[in-house]
């Protein structure tokens, strides 16, 4: 029994391994994902793609997240909806930096003039060559283009359906003109101001640091307990792990109800080491029940030492510059002959060093008692830095985020309230980090490759900066370089001369540009017809640790410009983890790069394994999975290949067999739920729900039908009518072009392959099923006949295993039993069942009991 057959449009032997390259191509070609921008606002998905960083090579976290974002605008699109899906790339900012400096051996030095012949080293030694600004732009802008190439490549053989006529870099003319204009419009209407105030600094990258940029560590220390020197010869202990700091020691403070130090407060006590008198005084934040109830503040050991400062009016004295080294000249207040001696030890000196040198001195005079005791404590680090954060009074640039305005971060929590989060508690995170914001945004970095501070100063006749004076350029001038280009009325012999001019030699921070994804990508600057079609966007899919950073500066920018939220929706992504449930990153060492999984597995394959991972929960990174999405796309093709060998079957063929109609009726409903899914967003659910429906097709329903589907032509006895053979030919391609419709967002490449055997166009524009139709064709078909047809196959199957026969092989007879109602609904798949396996009778018992089947061989 063969059926021979096959149109022209069906592969003899249907493979899955060049479909990436083939399919990527053509896709190109036709511009099968190209954005129409005719379509009005309401035709339009608009995606806030992320950017990713180009600053080497992506990894398979990546993979993971940006196929969640494909898969719902392949949906979209299939919906009606005219997506508009670029791709950006992160030029800018320390990750490229650190990149360029590795791979082309060289570091910045903004003090050396430009060489239009510099050519990087061939071979880069440890020792890195100092270089111009410009020169090191040119290096990053270099590299980046490179990076971009490959990452580009990757993306497409993944079959991401970006629009690639639409990408855009967060570092190019546009970007920086769109990022300065902003930052222009944020300072006209009062919300962009410089302050000079303790600032978080990372001593190796030289640079200020955000709060959103910190991370916490446990690292060791010790806590040192310290005679402080009371007027009536009382020694005042405390403990502090960074007896460093005792030259920058300000003040002592205690809990206001401590009973021990009643007596202290208002008075003064002397600093050991250093005899310099210092108050003592009462705060809130005082801890009693940490070391020995009284604290020493110093200019700055931690934020806390900033609050203190900030609320008590203490003075400054500072010791920690930009380099992590002791200032060469004591603080102020280091005055007697003793305190400069002591302090000339520690003059240029690392905290590590001083530290020890400090402890030396203190010990010698009998000024520390008992020796250092052990802890491990938390420390804030720059989030990309290998060195505690330092405390160093800087000038900055800030925007305002409600950190320090009430009204605002109300309007900014009302804001996340009207986002629809996906899934939904992911707006806690959110919100907790607006409430608990205790500054506002620090914008400038003092880095070399971003987007400049696009203002001057002018100076004053001594040549001092008056930065209460900026001046602004043309918006029509940017985007600008304040420190290569002079501002309108200056020329470039003014610069640094008294009564001349400077230019702000900061840059802004990585975010200060991401946070405006929705406009550069839109082209709100040059473009304003396209942004009025795709802004406020549909969609910002992001990982849930930059929730804080990237979804809320994004949504700061959008509220102060625009007075909207930037999207409707935010789908989450969470992380990937190694076998030791490790987050992978590459600062970690643990990342796996996905090159060689696409080539080995198949594209499909690692995307069935990304979107199997539910919206915002950590995955396991898991070959075993893509095994598993190999195997279903071969069986795909396979099934395919099948229903596509009966040719085609025309328009309007009735259903009219009670299994083909159940079958139809268990589609509908699952149409249904993987369209909800999809609506929420869910792609996770959505694969699921396909996949299976996909296997109870291909085990039961096609197993079932498949000598019917045959016909006269192929059945054992030539009984097939006509009409049974067109309904189940009818009842299969339904199903297989529904099927295909319901994978395409997750496995688009199979799909496509399958598609193309018999339809024109992609299955990618092919409109997405709908349930009701499906119905429609299933009329009055009730999905049970289906389960109850396939519960006696299987058990006839099993029986053929236990007597170790063929499945092939003939039953004699069966006997099912069960309630009335389960042997009516058998009565009518009786002859298909019988077919299926080889079954030469079959009784019917009624019994009050479950469904049974005995078989005799």
């Amino acid at each position: 029994m063969t059926f021979t057959h096959r149109p022209s449009g069906v592969p003899e032997r249907p493979v899955l391994d060049g479909l990436e390259e083939k399919w990527s191509q053509r896709w190109d070609a036709s511009g099968v994902y190209v954005f129409d921008r005719s379509k009005t606002r309401e035709q339009v998905f608009s995606i806030d793609t992320p950017p990713p960083t180009v600053s080497g090579s992506l990894h398979v976290g990546h993979v993971f997240s940006y196929t969640h974002t494909d898969a719902i605008a392949r949906y979209q699109r299939m919906c009606g909806k005219e997506v508009f899906y670029p791709m950006g790339w992160d030029d800018n900012g320390l990750p490229t930096e650190r990149r360029v400096q590795n791979y082309f051996g060289v570091r910045c030095d903004p003090a050396l003039p430009y060489d239009k012949d510099f050519t990087p080293p061939e071979n880069p030694g440890k020792q890195q060559l100092p270089v111009s600004r410009r020169n090191f732009i040119e290096l990053c802008e270099r590299l980046t283009v490179e990076d971009e190439k490959a990452f580009e490549d990757l993306w497409r053989r993944l079959g991401l359906s970006v629009d690639w006529t639409r990408t855009y870099q967060t570092i190019n003319d546009e970007a920086r003109a769109t990022s300065q204009l902003a930052f222009l419009n944020c300072l006209a209407r009062g919300e962009a101001y410089m302050a000079e105030a303790p600032t978080l600094w990372d001593v190796t990258f030289r640079t200020a640091v955000a709060q959103a940029e910190l991370e916490d560590r446990e690292r060791p220390a010790a806590y040192h307990r310290l005679a402080f020197h009371g007027a009536d010869g009382r020694r005042v202990m405390i403990d502090t792990t960074r007896p460093e700091l005792l030259p920058a020691c300000v003040a002592l403070v205690a809990h206001p109800d401590d009973a021990r130090y009643q007596d202290l407060f208002g008075t003064t006590v002397r600093t050991p080491l250093f005899d310099v008198a210092v108050p003592v005084l009462a705060h809130q934040l005082a801890d009693p029940e940490k070391g020995s109830g009284i604290a020493m503040v110093c200019t700055f050991g931690d934020t806390t030492d900033v609050t203190w400062w900030r609320e008590l009016r203490l003075d400054t004295r500072p010791v920690i510059g930009w380099d992590g080294r002791f200032t060469a000249d004591p603080p102020p207040g280091l005055d007697s002959e003793q305190a400069r001696a002591a302090y000339g030890r520690l003059a240029g000196a690392t905290a590590h060093t001083a530290r020890e040198r400090v402890v030396e001195m203190l010990r010698a005079g009998g000024e520390m008692e008992g020796d250092p005791r052990p802890v491990t404590h938390t420390v804030k680090f720059f989030e990309k830095g290998d060195k505690p954060l330092e405390i160093v009074t800087t000038r900055q640039w800030y925007l305002r985020n409600g950190g320090r305005d009430v009204p605002l971060r109300e309007e900014l929590l009302r804001r996340g309230a009207e986002l629809h989060w996906h899934p939904e508690h992911m707006r806690v995170r959110y919100e907790n980090w607006v409430s608990g914001l205790n500054g506002d945004w620090l914008v400038s970095r003092q880095r070399f490759f971003g987007v400049p501070i696009p203002v001057w100063y002018p100076l004053d006749q001594e040549g001092n900066p008056e930065y209460d004076r900026p001046i602004a350029p043309d918006p029509a001038a940017l985007p600008v370089d304040p420190s290569a280009e002079a501002p309108a009325g200056y020329t470039e012999q003014q610069r640094g001369t008294p009564g001349g001019f400077t230019g702000d030699p900061d840059i802004m921070d990585t975010w200060a540009t991401s946070s405006l994804t929705p406009q550069i990508a839109g082209r709100w600057l040059k473009d304003p017809d396209l942004f009025a079609r795709v802004f406020p966007m549909d969609l910002r899919p992001q990982a849930h640790e930059i929730i804080r950073t990237w979804l809320f500066s994004t949504v700061v920018r959008s509220h102060a410009e625009h007075g909207v939220l930037p999207w409707k929706h935010a789908t989450i992504s969470g992380w990937i983890l190694d076998p030791d449930r490790k987050k992978m990153s590459k600062s970690k060492g643990n990342v796996v790069t996905p090159a060689d999984l696409l080539v080995q597995h198949g594209s499909d394959a690692v995307r069935y394994w990304a979107a199997s991972g539910r919206p915002g929960t950590d995955t396991a990174f898991d070959t075993g999975q893509m095994k598993i999405g190999r195997r279903l796309a071969v069986k795909i093709l396979n099934a395919s290949k099948f229903v596509r060998g009966f040719g085609e079957v025309p328009d309007g063929t009735p259903v009219t067999e009670p299994l083909d109609r159940a079958m139809l009726a268990e589609l509908a409903a699952a149409v249904e739920e993987v369209t909800a899914a999809f609506e929420d967003f869910n792609y996770a659910r959505a694969l699921e729900r396909t996949e299976h429906f996909f296997w109870r097709f291909c085990d039961d329903y096609v197993e079932l039908v498949k000598d019917r589907a045959y016909g006269a032509e192929g059945s054992a006895d030539g009984s097939w009518d006509t009409a049974g053979t067109h309904s189940a030919r009818a009842a299969l391609t339904t199903a297989l072009d529904t099927l295909l419709r319901l994978f395409a967002p997750v496995l688009p490449f199979v799909t496509e392959e399958v598609w193309s055997w018999h339809a024109e166009g992609s299955v990618h524009r092919a409109d997405w099923p709908a349930a009701a139709e499906i119905r429609a064709m299933a009329a009055d078909g009730d999905g049970e006949l289906l389960a109850t047809a396939a519960e006696v196959i299987a058990a006839v199957r099993k029986a053929k295993s236990e007597a170790k026969v063929s499945m092939r092989a003939e039953v004699t007879q069966a006997v099912v039993s069960g309630p009335r109602k389960v042997l009516d609904r058998y009565a009518l798949v009786d002859a298909d069942v019988r077919a299926a396996g080889r079954i030469g009778s079959v009784e019917l018992r009624e019994d009050a009991g479950p469904l049974e089947v005995r078989v005799s061989l």
